[in-house]
């Protein structure tokens, strides 16, 4: 990959993939999952979340999917925490890098959360305090940081002011949320232009919703703005619990075609996420039976 264009590649299809599906999934069919993701060579695959089973029944079993998983070599395996409480459960996991998560939009964040963003970011201190003590990596992820499905509009300077605040904390990767998938190309120029005070495109991933049907041409726009990190999940799976009408993050499959068109290495195997995609609708077709 050193001497060609490359982009790098989220796997969050097991969590973001999952936390919305209605139907129970076995622990058995996750690992499975996971484990079939992990043949394919990803740099990092969200495997979970440490979140309470009453905010997100689907992934209660975190420990045991962490536990039952077979680890690739050169493959981080990340979870998603929202307190310090879910980070103890992620550090004695063995997770190797820590994700939190806080809104752009004061709407959506007292919706999903019942706290301000204040509250939110005041509460993500010790956790990545923590969990950089411990040598981790924190990804930050801000959602709604084009358009919030209660506030409409976001604005570039609202998404920079959050962002800042979770650099100056210690996070160490921006994660932006298109968590409706509303975005259309030209919201790229001016969400990245208004952040390039708090980091470069470079320094961002972004994490697309295909709500719209929109998020390849949104993706290639940021490519050409000269982002080059992205989250995906296999089969398009996914959305958020909190945000009516944004099921679908941006297929891994309609990804690694736009990279092959631009001419852009992965280093991700097509033809196994293709494979992991079809046994875990196998699994989904039975868990909805």
């Amino acid at each position: 990959m050193s001497a060609q264009r490359a982009i790098r590649m989220t796997e969050v299809g097991p969590r973001d993939g999952l936390q919305n599906e209605p139907a129970a999934i076995s622990t058995a069919a996750k690992i499975a999952f996971i484990n079939a993701l992990s043949k394919a060579n990803y740099a990092e695959i969200e495997v979970t979340s440490f979140v309470r089973a009453d905010r997100i029944a689907q992934l209660a079993d975190a420990a045991e999917v962490m536990a039952g998983i077979t680890r690739a070599a050169g493959t981080v395996y990340s979870v998603l925490v929202p307190n310090e409480r879910g980070l103890d459960g992620a550090l004695a996991a063995g997770a190797q890098k820590i994700s939190v998560f806080v809104s752009a939009s004061e709407s959506f964040s007292q919706r999903n959360v019942n706290a301000t963003i204040h509250e939110c970011l005041e509460k993500l201190r010790p956790v990545v305090r923590r969990a950089r003590a411990e040598k981790l990596p924190v990804r930050g992820y801000v959602s709604c940081v084009v358009k919030c499905p209660y506030d409409g509009a976001v604005s570039a300077t609202q998404v920079g002011h959050v962002c800042a605040q979770l650099l100056e904390m210690g996070v160490t990767e921006l994660d932006l949320g298109d968590t409706i998938g509303a975005a259309v190309p030209d919201d790229m120029d001016r969400l990245l232009a208004g952040l390039r005070s708090v980091a470069a495109p470079k320094e961002m991933t972004l994490h697309l919703h295909n709500t719209s049907g929109r998020a390849i041409a949104v993706a290639e726009r940021a490519i050409d703005l000269g982002v080059v990190s992205f989250d995906c999940s296999a089969g398009g799976l996914g959305g958020c619990p909190y945000a009516p009408g944004s099921p679908g993050t941006v297929a891994t499959e309609d990804m690694l075609e736009l990279a092959a068109r631009l001419g852009l290495a992965t280093g991700v195997n097509a033809e196994q996420v293709r494979a992991a995609t079809a046994q875990l609708r196998q699994d989904l077709a039975l868990a909805r039976a």
